[in-house]
This record gives structure tokens, C-alpha cells and sequence, in this order.
């Protein structure tokens, strides 16, 4: 799969592409990622990609021609790819847009800066996505996150496809509890479960914590799930253990 980012700051993504999990997938060939500089296409002295809005206001705006000719020479580069512009108008990112971004050929991201884009670009671009409901100086930031949740689903980047499957969000719940060596730490202890060997209750431990976090951290989540029978057990089981502290 091909990442490729336009911008008129290349050397911020620089850190991105030559970094772990990105990095390795990128000399094991699975992903390929690059920058290319929106001020390679603009014509001048001084290659202005901005300018003035018309009818006045604060701010510059992205001119249409660098813009233009950049998408459309990386388009012709990569016909099947995907252009996204990275806006706080767009779509909010969530699990459904990721994984079906992590099915495209390739994806080029349009990053923005100053008060936006001319609006004569948009009939280029395929998509605009937001990763939150603010504002950022430019689409840079953005673009890694969608990058880096997206190459997560590429078959071979991450070591083990189960490591996607079961983050948090992927069944509408948060993740588990996680521990690690040592066996205990400031006088915490990693649960005995943990340690014996049973993946039944294994399993079944990593359902209820992942289950209580939610209920805890992220209750939304909850409100429209269908629970199984072993997981309105665990609720249950739980709610009446609370009654007991509290009596």
C-alpha cells in the first residue's frame, strides 16, 4: 500500500516515515511512504503556495495551482490511489473509516495550512477527514495518525494481525488490562490468572476487565451493544459485588 503526503513542510514527516512500526514496514517493502513539497510546483521567485483571501478577512489561503498540478502529478503516478484532504469539515475518523482506507491501493493526503484550501481544489479531492472536532495548524499531524491506524490493517506491519483485531473499539469495547515482568511492582501484583497457564480463564478474565473498563472509561460504548449471555453474567456478577461494598 502507497502513503503518499503533500505538503509544504516534507521534514515533518521525515521523523514518521523512518520510525518504528512505519519504518520496518517500509524496508520489509509492505508499505511505501512518502513526502513531496506542494512549493516544487509553484511558480515565482519565492514559490508562494498562499495568498490573500478575496473579499478581505485574516489569514492566507492555499493557492489552487501548486495544489493542482501536485495532486495531479502523484495522481498519475498512482491512478488507483485515494486523495484525501485532511479537514476539521470531514468526516470524524473512526474504525469503519480506517479499515475501509486500509483496503485502498493507496492513499495521498492533502495537508492544508493557514485559514484552508482554495475551494477550486475540492473536485480533486476523494474524501475529507477529520481527526477531531478542532483545529490544527496543518493537516501534518493529522495525516500520521490516519497513516498510522490505517497501515495497522496492512496485512504483515504489525507482527501479529491479532494485535489489530483486538485493540480497543475493534468489538466496541476497551482493551483488557495488560501486564508484564516484573511478576510484582511497588507491591502490585500481576493477577494469578495470569500466570497459570489456563487459557480458559485466561479468556475469560480478559472479557471481564475489558468489559469493566468500558462500563468505567467509555460507558457510550455500551449503549448500543448486544451483549452475550456470558458477558450480562459478568455484568451482573459485578453490579452485585459493588452493592455488597457499598452496604
Amino acid at each position: 500500500m502507497n502513503f503518499t503526503v503533500l505538503t509544504i513542510f516534507p521534514e515533518m514527516m521525515d521523523a514518521f516515515w523512518q520510525n518504528g512500526m512505519i519504518k520496518r514496514a517500509i524496508e520489509n517493502k509492505i508499505i511505501a511512504g512518502s513526502s513531496v513539497n506542494i512549493r516544487d510546483f509553484a511558480n515565482g521567485k519565492h514559490r508562494a503556495t498562499d495568498d490573500k483571501p478575496y473579499g478581505g478577512g485574516s489569514g492566507m489561503v492555499m493557492k489552487p495551482e501548486p495544489l493542482t498540478y501536485a495532486i495531479k502529478k502523484v495522481r498519475e503516478d498512482n491512478p488507483d490511489s485515494k486523495v484525501i484532504s485532511l479537514s476539521p469539515q470531514g468526516k470524524s475518523l473512526n474504525k469503519e473509516i480506517v479499515r475501509q482506507l486500509s483496503h485502498e491501493k493507496g492513499l495521498i493526503f492533502v495537508c492544508g495550512r493557514y485559514e484552508g484550501l482554495d475551494e477550486r481544489i475540492y473536485p480533486l479531492i476523494d474524501e475529507e477527514i477529520s481527526i477531531g472536532d478542532y483545529v490544527l495548524t496543518g493537516g501534518e499531524l493529522a495525516a500520521m495518525v490516519v497513516i498510522d491506524s490505517v497501515a495497522r490493517f496492512v496485512p504483515g506491519v504489525l507482527g501479529s494481525f491479532d494485535s489489530a483485531e483486538n485493540d480497543t473499539f475493534e468489538n466496541s469495547l476497551v482493551e483488557h488490562a495488560h501486564y508484564t515482568r516484573p511478576p510484582e511492582f511497588n507491591g502490585a501484583k500481576v493477577p494469578d490468572v495470569l500466570l497459570s497457564g489456563n487459557h480458559k480463564k485466561i479468556d475469560e478474565w480478559r472479557l471481564e476487565t475489558s468489559l469493566k473498563r468500558t462500563f468505567l472509561k467509555r460507558p457510550d460504548l455500551l449503549e448500543k451493544r448486544i451483549f452475550s449471555d456470558q458477558e450480562k453474567e459478568i455484568l451482573k456478577s459485578w453490579c452485585k459485588n459493588i452493592e455488597k461494598i457499598i452496604e
